[in-house]
């Protein structure tokens, strides 16, 4: 039996050969002349579809010749998406392009053959010198780029409403212990301190407890191997994030996603919600004004620092359309893309050339913390930036038992991988 393109490609019959996927003879998919373009994407929710929606319009305008398939499947951060594309990838039956977090969650797909090396476009498009250098360097895997970034998002974000904590008179909380002192106070008064989602919230509080206890120091060595998670200081960040998800409903909320979660703080009924900065996004669509009907403070003990993550696009391997596939990714790295996606997403654009003034409310306070100097830059666990899939696979699945046993060593051993 023949071996199919990307058996070979994952096998690294190309690479023995010495040449790029792309110059084998015959290799690359006849475009079938229709003219459409299928993109996967995890955006299908409130607070996210605005935004495919601004994006796709603009294609649409610059690229009246090709039909847009949104192959969008619903869930917060793409937790069943990446299931059901999976199953496309493996069975050769691939989008012409699909939705990536920056970093190293692409790069299984990449060690499998499923995804083109793009550096061509950004040698075309000159996006090199338009993006920054660690963003740039982020999306490079042995020294080959394969994917192109629409966004910055920042995880490291507490959403409240102003009206409930000066009824409660009280200030954002700033420390986690602080936080577990109001808590303390906020549910002798009725108010749940913290409202949560599924499981993939919680891992996303864990990150942000992992970085206010340890710092943007201890926890980058998390992944790089300089932080010990058997450690004292990294079990004393794990105890705490137990202590904070006690003071959830997450025992109730599993079954819910992270826009339920934010109701609960819109309507007073909790005080807090950790989330990423699409909570903006979501927020305004609910015809709220940033600092009346919501605000928003680094989660605590992380002021100062930008803990993000890049949505990217890619070229998948076997496109079916590939030429409309390239003009969808020249869109995403455009800056009339990028300035009508952003704006709506509730994420600031990875170029550096794009119009800050578009940028207002939460916004503008996020374009100019990105871009500040002094600001420390982390990588996001929940939304693949510092690990690969199988290892964070692998937290997943710890993290649901630890959150039932409060088993630090074991976490830990876990965690460590």
């Amino acid at each position: 039996m023949g071996l199919s393109r990307r058996s070979l490609l994952a096998a690294g019959g190309l690479a023995l050969l010495g040449l790029p996927a792309c110059a084998v003879a015959g290799d690359e998919p006849a475009d079938d002349g229709s003219g459409k373009v299928e993109v996967f994407s995890w955006w299908a929710g409130p607070g996210e579809k605005e935004g495919l929606e601004a994006l796709v319009a603009d294609f649409r305008q610059r690229n009246p010749g090709i039909e847009f398939g949104n192959a969008a499947v619903a869930g917060g951060a793409g937790t069943i998406a990446r299931t059901v594309l999976a199953t496309r990838l493996e069975n050769d039956d691939p989008p012409d392009s699909y939705q990536a977090h920056a970093g190293l969650e692409l790069a299984s797909d990449i060690e499998a053959g499923y995804v083109e090396d793009v550096r061509y476009l950004y040698d075309q498009q000159r996006w090199r010198d338009r993006l920054p250098k660690g963003l740039v360097e982020a999306l490079t895997f042995d020294g080959r780029i394969y994917s192109v970034p629409v966004n910055i998002h920042r995880a490291n974000l507490l959403w409240y409403n102003p009206a409930v904590l000066e009824a409660q008179r009280l200030t954002p909380a700033e420390t986690w212990p602080q936080f577990l002192t109001q808590a303390a106070a906020l549910r002798r008064r009725g108010v749940l301190p913290l409202s949560i989602g599924p499981a993939w919230t919680q891992k996303h509080l864990l990150e942000c407890v992992l970085l206010g206890e340890l710092g943007a120091d201890g926890y980058t060595g998390l992944w790089t191997g300089a932080t010990d998670w058997a450690g004292a200081p990294a079990r004393q960040a794990l105890t705490r994030f137990i202590e904070v998800l006690a003071q959830s409903d997450a025992a109730d909320a599993a079954a819910d996603d992270w826009q339920p979660a934010l109701d609960k703080v819109v309507a007073g009924t909790a005080a807090y919600n950790v989330m990423g900065d699409w909570a903006d996004a979501y927020l305004r669509t609910r015809g709220l004004v940033f600092q009346e009907g919501y605000s928003v403070v680094p989660t605590p003990g992380s002021d100062g620092v930008y803990d993000f993550l890049s949505d990217s696009f890619t070229l998948p391997a076997g496109a079916p359309h590939r030429r409309a596939a390239e003009q969808w990714l020249i869109e995403c790295g455009s800056v009339s893309g990028q300035d009508a996606f952003n704006p709506q997403k509730g994420s600031v654009p990875a170029r550096l050339d794009a119009d800050k003034s578009r940028y207002t409310g939460y916004l503008a306070q996020a374009i100019a913390e990105w871009t500040d100097s002094a600001t420390r830059v982390v990588g996001s666990l929940t939304h693949g930036v510092v690990a690969g899939t199988v290892r964070s696979s692998a937290i997943d699945a710890a993290l649901t038992l630890f959150v039932q046993d409060g088993d630090t060593v074991k976490f830990a051993a876990a965690a460590a991988g």
